[in-house]
């Protein structure tokens, strides 16, 4: 054991050291609030979060997931979001929940930050290799008290199969289902149906990507409220951006 996690997952602090992140906001356009904040990896030398993903590879995994982790709580105390933190992981990069989670309850420990105001995201780009211990893993986050939610949904590997087997708290609409919405009359049917069966799973939806005051319209007419994208805020570097909200009364 180190002090922020387990064996396998090698020296997180040092990585840490070259991550920051930036803070881009999740809205309730209906309500007009701030209803979390999604944590995204950076280079603290500048470098996108491509650049930083491009060279996460299968002997450093373990370490980078931990030190997102790490440094997504820290920054967050800083700058002081009010309302959730969400924070991605990736799936194949947690071996042990129990072990790989020790890391996450001393950095909110010494930070000060609730387990209750965590969201945990897990992306449909990466392909699961063990879709039976991906689904253990959210299971675990949701027995300690942390949301859940599946990234990216409509647009990767892991999709109905694991929504089937585990209800998360958010289930966020991939970028490709929301584009475009309020002239496409196949997307705006597949995003209904969508929303009322994740609703009967008393799952809330989350579209990412919103562009415009359309598309924005559009899915609030589906009654997906929870929204995320440009049209709101870009993402701020260690800061909190200000949300522009739209005067959805006016034309396009």
């Amino acid at each position: 054991m180190n002090g922020t996690g387990c064996r396998g997952c090698g020296d997180a602090e040092a990585v840490a050291a070259g991550l920051t992140m930036a803070f881009q906001p999740i809205v309730d356009v209906g309500a007009r609030r701030v209803f979390a904040h999604e944590a995204l990896v950076r280079g603290t030398s500048g470098q996108s979060a491509q650049d930083v993903l491009a060279a996460v590879a299968h002997d450093n995994r373990y370490a980078f997931d931990q030190a997102c982790r790490i440094v997504a709580i820290r920054t967050a105390s800083r700058v002081g979001p009010p309302a959730l933190l969400s924070i991605n992981f990736l799936p194949n990069a947690v071996y042990n929940p129990e072990h790989c989670l020790q890391a996450t309850f001393v950095a909110a420990a010494q930070a000060g930050w609730p387990l209750d105001r965590v969201i945990f995201e897990v992306t449909e780009h990466e392909e699961v290799v063990d879709h039976g211990h991906l689904v253990a893993i959210l299971a675990a986050y949701k027995a300690h008290g942390f949301l859940t939610a599946i990234d990216d949904f409509g647009a990767g590997f892991a999709g109905m199969n694991l929504l089937a087997d585990f209800q998360p708290d958010l289930l966020k609409l991939d970028i490709g289902l929301v584009r475009g919405i309020d002239t496409d009359a196949a997307r705006r049917r597949i995003v209904q149906h969508l929303a009322a069966m994740c609703s009967d799973l008393s799952v809330r939806v989350i579209a990412e990507g919103v562009e415009t005051r359309d598309e924005c319209r559009a899915l609030l007419d589906l009654g997906i409220g929870l929204q995320q994208g440009f049209l709101f805020a870009r993402p701020g570097l260690a800061s909190l951006p200000a949300v522009a909200w739209p005067d959805l009364t006016e034309g396009p």
